[in-house]
């Protein structure tokens, strides 16, 4: 090492900490932007806008025209939040909310009126209605002088195509405009060069791609099939309280501290560098959430919860590395020069596996999803920036600063061998087990009337109640006083309190209430309260979970999962690793699918962020156990193939161990303090982290083996030489 360069690279990173650490406190101006207080929170968190519109002319709209509205409006809001929110109330109104914003003049200026978009010829006669546009999005082709341009690509229905060919042929000869008319004005004016009679054409002169997104953007609401027209607008409150952040952030501080007390302890000099590290890591996300304007909800706190457990994954592997390398040559400063390259391939691939995922997650998810997968691939980017390089050029420097002793760095000792093959029987046999019981458990509430689960308003809607009060009550006043009575009124715990800014009107949203029940809850507040039972309105909502938005999870679920064996097959070269890790992965979503069937905790939207949140963790897990399976294979190529198992597993068991431990920590104080709302998201994420440590050590490599055995072949090596 060069001590002068190492000395000063750890010198100019400290100060970088420092100043980066500065700025997520106080921020860069007297606005405090850019600092934690500046990170855009969604409803979840912190409130935001909450528009009602009603259908124009139609008290009773087709529940397909109201369906089909509400994914198109899904889609247009998510511009201004990934986490908005669209869902129906009663027959024939639509419920937006915003988060992170305050102003809804703003928004509706920018909406227009949903539904109002014709095109009109150069005489006024309007030539096609919005309907007749069955697709409109941004592209780019090539004009005339062979260059690039951005333009509006559009697609008609068959009528529209028929009626647009009659509008094109009258209008080319002379080169006429259509108007692209929305809530009464131009939006775009394109000329009209030739007759177009297959529904496919394109709108040019856009300056770039954004231009492009927002016209087809307006184009797609605009052809919405119902008009609708606002009814109100208002600011509403937070669903969690500014406690339930206060206590997320005391939990996150707490955990990171008992981290770093950790692995300063059990890894000396290489554990002081990882715990720079990681608070430089902490500073980094903060600083980039604000840059990249990310929403950040209790799903996106999970993003960074399972990227934290990777930043300390990471270094786990490469000091595990050291001390193994220390046993070989008590050479320190070699020993950390080879450490981090035999640590590489099993960082990238983890990372890289985990990445693919968020990557598909959030290009073809909505809501809460794609919320979570913008926090998890930030996450997983600055944790393999500061695991490989900070991590890196910290250590080098307090090297070359002195600390050189091998005692301040520890030897590996032997690990102490176990054979999983042997066992195999008893852990598959043991899964199944719990599987059979959650399962079973689902089965028995389904039998018995109920559902396989306890779905929340966000899966199967609800009723919301508002409740206008004398005084304005904060969130906590509202969760302490008013949310005890009707949950003993209607006898269910899963109620969703919001309050609208400036009044004294709260709407609770709970699950579907009969008209006996919203009486007993009338005569529950009138009793308790006081109130006025005419000042108390109930209405039907839907789920904020559409079917089709259910559909594109799935898909994206399945396609993540698909890239990521894809990924470990080419890596690996062998699909049977990758079919192992599915198999694994698949082990530890239907057990904590079954922990939710037992226990009932509601099913929400944080459901689909702690089953994703599994996913990412286990298989980066079982990745190192393989790499480690790889790397013996090719040193030991007269070993038997179950003893190969049985000693890479042996090798990375404290890994695993110590991996789980430090992501335990921060979700376990996480739930001792958290609301009752993170605790329940919390809970089955414990569970989802044990039973992921688990898969990973007792049966991946087993399944692995089974498969080698049941179709052997198909790799670079020679089964024979191991079965």
């Amino acid at each position: 090492m060069n001590k002068k360069r190492s000395i000063t690279k750890l010198i100019i990173i400290l100060m970088a900490m420092i100043a980066g650490a500065y700025v997520c406190v106080f921020g860069i101006n007297s606005e405090k932007e850019a600092s934690v207080h500046d990170i855009r929170l969604g409803l979840d968190l912190a409130g935001g806008v909450s528009i009602t519109y009603q259908v124009v002319g139609e008290e009773e709209p087709s529940p397909e025209d109201m369906a089909d509205t509400i994914y198109k409006l899904q889609k247009r809001v998510e511009v201004y939040s990934t986490e908005a929110l669209v869902y129906q109330e009663g027959n024939n109104r639509i419920n937006i909310e915003i988060p992170g914003v305050s102003d809804a003049n703003v928004i509706l200026e920018d909406l227009g009126k949903p539904g109002s978009l014709v095109f009109m010829d150069q005489e006024g006669n309007v030539v096609l209605n919005g309907t007749d546009i069955s697709e409109a999005k941004a592209a780019t082709q090539q004009d005339q002088m062979g260059n690039s341009e951005v333009v509006v690509a559009l697609s008609m229905t068959k009528e529209g195509a028929v009626k647009f060919a009659e509008a094109t042929r009258k209008a080319a000869p002379n080169r006429e405009v259509i108007y692209v008319i929305y809530d009464g004005e131009v939006v775009s004016a394109p000329v009209v060069s030739t007759e177009i009679t297959d529904g496919q054409c394109v709108i040019q002169g856009m300056a770039d791609y954004e231009e492009a997104e927002k016209l087809s953007s307006i184009i797609r609401i605009g052809g919405l099939k119902l008009e609708l027209e606002e009814l109100w607008s208002k600011v509403v409150g937070p669903q969690l309280g500014s406690y339930a952040v206060e206590t997320s952030i005391k939990a996150g501080v707490i955990g990171v501290a008992l981290i770093i007390i950790f692995m300063i302890g059990v890894y000396w000099i290489p554990g002081v560098a990882a715990s720079l590290a990681l608070l430089i890591y902490i500073v980094l996300t903060v600083l980039l959430l604000n840059g990249f304007e990310i929403t950040l909800t209790l799903p996106g706190i999970a993003g960074i919860i399972l990227s934290i457990g990777m930043a300390v994954d990471a270094n786990v592997i490469i000091f595990e590395r050291i001390r193994e390398e220390l046993v070989v040559s008590e050479d320190v400063e070699a020993a950390i020069k080879c450490g981090f390259k035999k640590a590489l391939s099993a960082i990238v691939d983890g990372n890289i596996t985990t990445l693919l995922a968020a990557a598909v997650l959030g290009f073809m998810g909505t809501g809460g999803i794609k919320g979570f997968a913008q926090t998890l691939a930030l996450g997983i980017g600055i944790s393999m920036f500061t695991a490989l390089a900070v991590t890196r050029i910290i250590l080098e420097g307090l090297y070359c600063l002195g600390l050189q002793k091998l005692s301040l760095y520890g030897k590996a000792k032997e690990a102490k061998y176990f054979d999983f093959i042997q066992k195999r029987k008893l852990f598959l046999g043991i899964s199944l087990l719990v599987i059979a019981v959650g399962l079973g458990a689902m089965g028995v509430h389904k039998v018995n009337g109920g559902s396989i689960l306890n779905y929340s308003l966000d899966f199967v809607g609800g009723t919301a109640t508002t409740i206008t009060f004398e005084e304005d009550l904060t969130i906590e006043e509202i969760d302490e006083k008013v949310v005890p009575v009707i949950e003993k009124a209607i006898g269910e715990s899963d109620i969703l309190p919001q309050k609208v800014e400036g009044t004294g009107d709260v709407i609770i949203k709970t699950r579907t209430l009969s008209v006996e029940e919203r009486d007993v809850l009338n005569q529950a507040l009138e009793e308790q309260f006081g109130l006025d039972t005419d000042k108390i309105l109930t209405e039907t909502i839907s789920s904020t979970i559409s079917q089709e938005m259910k559909k594109e999870a799935l898909i994206a679920v399945g396609l993540a999962t698909l890239c990521m064996m894809l990924y470990i097959w080419m890596r690996f070269s062998d699909i049977r690793f990758g079919a192992s890790s599915v198999m694994a992965l698949i082990h530890d979503v239907l057990i904590v699918v079954g922990f939710y069937g037992i226990t009932r905790i509601s099913v929400g939207n944080t459901f689909i962020a702690c089953i994703l949140t599994i996913v990412g963790y286990s298989i980066n897990a079982t990745i190192v156990i393989f790499d480690r399976i790889r790397e013996n294979r090719k040193d030991n190529s007269k070993m038997e193939l179950d003893e190969v198992i049985n000693v890479s597993i042996s090798q990375t068991m404290k890994r695993s161990i110590f991996t789980s431990l430090t992501t335990l920590i921060m979700v376990v104080i996480l739930y001792i303090m958290g609301v009752s709302a993170i605790k329940d998201f919390a809970l089955p994420l414990i569970v989802g982290i044990l039973c992921g440590g688990y898969s990973s050590i007792f049966l991946a490599g087993s399944l692995w083996y089974l498969l080698k055995l049941k179709f052997p072949g198909g790799d670079e090596e020679d089964d024979d030489d191991y079965i």
